[in-house]
This record gives C-alpha cells, structure tokens and sequence, in this order.
C-alpha cells in the first residue's frame, strides 16, 4: 500500500482540494504538513461546499483520522472557529478524527499584527502580497526558537517564558514600526483561554503516523500552497515561508522520507498566480480575462482575483524535479472548451539566450520573455468527462502534448468540480 503525497506543482490555487478529497476516500490518514490558514481548500460533495483553511480536506471524510503536523503554523483562534463551522455543516471533528503535532508552533495574535505593519510600511515593488494572517511572522519566530508551541499551553510557567521570549524581540519591533508594544498579560490570558480547546487535540503525532505505517494503513500527506511559492525554490521573494515542495512531507509530520511512496503534483491546464511576483505567461487581454471568468478565478481566502495566463511546461517540469512528481493530476481542462488556438510556453528568450527552466535571479525572472508552440482548441465540451473516449481529440492531443513538455505522466484528470468528474489513469495509492 501506497503512502502518497500531494503538492500543488504552480503557484497555488491549483484544484487541490477536490483531488485530496477523491483520494482521502483511499486514506485511512491524512495529514496537512506545512502552511497556515493563508491558503484554503474549496471541497464540492454531492453539492455541498466546504471551505477549509487550517483543517486537514480529510475531516469532511467519516471515519478518516486528519493530521495537523509540525510543519504547520497554527492559529488556535482561528481553528476553533473553523471546527465550529463545519460542526455546523453536519462534520462530526473529535480528538479521535482530529490531532494537532505537540510541537507545532502558534501563530499569536502579534504576528498578525506585525504582518500587516511590515506590508502596508513596504514601498512600491517590494510588497509581498502576503494575506496578513501572521505565517511569515510565525514561522521566523519557529526559527528564531521563540515560539509557542501547542504543548507550551499545558504548563504556565512554560508558557510565561515563551512569551517573554517571543516579547523580547516584538517589542522593539513595534516600536520601530510604531505600534503599541504588547500587553503581555492580556496575550497570556488569550492562550490560557484557548489552551482547553486546542490541548484535547494535541498528541505525539510523529509516534501516531508511524504506528499507523507500520499497520500498513494508508497515509494521505497534504499541502498548502503550490511549488513555485517554496521559500527555497520558489520565486523569490514573493513566495510562501515555509518548504511547500514534496519533501517537507517528512520533516513536516515527523515520518522520514522512506515513508514516501508516490508524489502526486497537482497542474492547471492553464496557469494563474495570485498577488505580486514573476509570471511570464500572464496574459493581461481578453483570452487571461476569458480564463479568469471561465474558471471563477478568485482566492478562497482573500477573493483576490487570480492573473491568469497560458500553461507554462517549464515551470511545471521544475517543480516535477524538485518534488520528485511520479505523475500529475491536470484540473481545470474544461475551463480551455471553445478556445480556437491554445499556446504552451516551451521556453524562455532571455536577452537572445534561450533557457528551458526559470533562473534564479528575480531581475533576469523580469526579462524572461516566453516562447510559445501553439496548439489548435476544440468547440466540444469537456466537462464532466469521465473517460478519455469523452474527450475531443485535440484536448487529448493537448494533455498528451503536456506530458511530453513536463516529462511526466498525467495520473489522473479533473474535468468539473465534482469529485466524479475524474478521469484516473494510475491510481496513487496502487502504485
């Protein structure tokens, strides 16, 4: 049995919370293991719509234990209002279908706070684009090693300690930016009160997931984010600040690399970004306008509208190498139904030097111009296929075009919203 994990392989926005849910139903675990609750997951069953930011896709799911690893930042407030929400959407969420990592660190309400002070203070060209929910923040205390983290909240003394550390360093931050520095003692008395309602959840979950390995239980490993937002390998900087690519899955759950058996890169069949950054293909005309609108582009969390632009193989087949991708599910190929010519970006034309990978240095990111191969569309609808002979044969002559660019194989294909609305090719879990 299979144990596989699944990253968004462009910037994010992907469709990943349908596929996570149509595998989940193979899972017996899944397992979120980096991000906060700045990306969101939209999941359609049978109609009904959920909208998850913080909680693993696996809680909608009966009978699936869900997974908050370390690699994660948490904000506790936000997650308990969460729960009650999808409480109220009929999803039972118990310590026995949902355990948060003892040691994944907290996002306070300081690092909201100072997310959005940094941002507004930032001058033109250098705004990240961040959704200032405080996972920047959080995560630079993870590394600074002033975090709290979900066990501080069980002992007092600890917890005191923590957050005067933490205040050690906010403080003359604050002051810089002139904001009011911290009232510690309210801060402590937000954590003790929200300490009973997260501390039921808390458990060694590194010791959980292996004992469930070892009981040859399926593991379903789920990020947030996509690929080209990695703080290593990600257009930097306007990325993310955590590891979103496929090997922060160990490291972010505590399970070791060998617990890996398949990487499954979720790809749109097109290619959107959200907030500010590199997108070569970006199209700024009535075809990234068509794309937009055809595919509701807009963020779950934010309702920032998403730039939209035409299918980059060489950013794609970057981030199949650098998670390692065994094969692609490829959403959204309904949202091209009607297009008369479709363009693949194949390379970029870098001051007269022609690259097949997007280099490093954001300044020559800026000058990369595209080059396009040009494909002919197809009238007929693709929506809601669930076989490749449902399929015209130019949007099979497309996907097939794009397995040959990203050197990947396609392993499933997402044609609608619907979870039934899939096409599989390899089933992970069977590999």
């Amino acid at each position: 049995m299979a144990n596989v994990v699944v990253v968004g392989a462009q910037w994010g926005d992907e469709g990943k919370g349908k596929i996570v849910d149509w595998l989940s139903e193979r899972a017996d675990v899944i397992a979120r293991f980096q991000g906060g609750h700045n990306a969101g997951h939209t999941l359609v069953i049978d109609g009904k719509v959920y909208k998850l930011n913080a909680l693993p896709s696996g809680v909608v799911r009966g009978g699936k234990l869900s997974v908050i690893g370390n690699g994660v930042v948490l904000d506790p407030w936000h997650l308990v209002g969460e729960i009650a929400s999808i409480r109220q959407q009929g999803v039972e969420i118990t310590p026995e279908t949902l355990m948060i990592a003892e040691n994944t660190p907290l996002i306070l309400p300081i690092h909201g706070e100072l997310d959005r002070a940094r941002e507004e203070a930032a001058s033109a060209g250098t705004k990240i684009g961040t959704t200032g929910r405080g996972i920047g923040p959080a995560y630079e205390d993870k590394v600074g090693r002033r975090s709290v983290r979900v066990a501080d909240l069980a002992d007092d003394a600890t917890l005191q300690a923590r957050v005067d550390r933490a205040l050690q360093h906010h403080n003359p931050l604050r002051r810089g930016l002139g904001i009011e520095e911290v009232d510690r003692d309210a801060l402590l008395d937000k954590l003790r009160a929200i300490a009973p309602e997260i501390l039921p959840y808390a458990a060694p979950v590194w010791r959980v997931l292996n004992e469930n390995r070892k009981a040859g239980k399926r593991i379903l490993f789920e990020g947030a984010q996509g690929a080209l937002l990695d703080i290593d390998f990600g257009t930097y900087p306007f990325v993310t600040s955590s590891n979103v690519i496929a090997g922060q899955a160990a490291t972010g759950v505590g399970i070791g690399p060998t617990a890996i058996d398949y990487v499954l890169g979720i790809v749109k069949a097109y290619t959107t970004r959200v907030g500010e950054g590199p997108f070569p293909t970006e199209l700024k005309d009535a075809d990234g306008q068509r794309l937009g609108e055809r595919g509701r582009e807009f963020g779950t969390v934010t309702g920032r509208k998403r730039r939209c632009g035409w299918f980059d193989a060489c950013l794609v087949r970057q981030t199949c190498a650098t998670s390692g991708v065994k094969g692609i599910a490829l959403t959204k190929l309904d949202v091209l139904d009607g297009f008369d010519t479709l363009k693949i970006c194949v390379g970029y034309d870098l001051d007269g030097q022609l690259l097949d990978y997007l280099p490093t240095a954001a300044e020559q990111q800026a000058r990369c111009v595209p080059v396009y191969e040009e494909m002919p569309g197809w009238s007929a609808s693709t929506e809601g296929a669930r076989s490749w002979a449902d399929l015209p044969g130019e949007a099979v002559k497309y996907v097939r075009r794009i397995e040959e660019l990203i050197e990947c194989p396609v392993a499933l294909l997402s044609t609608s919203p619907e979870r039934d609305d899939t096409i599989l090719v390899t089933d992970p879990f069977a590999d």
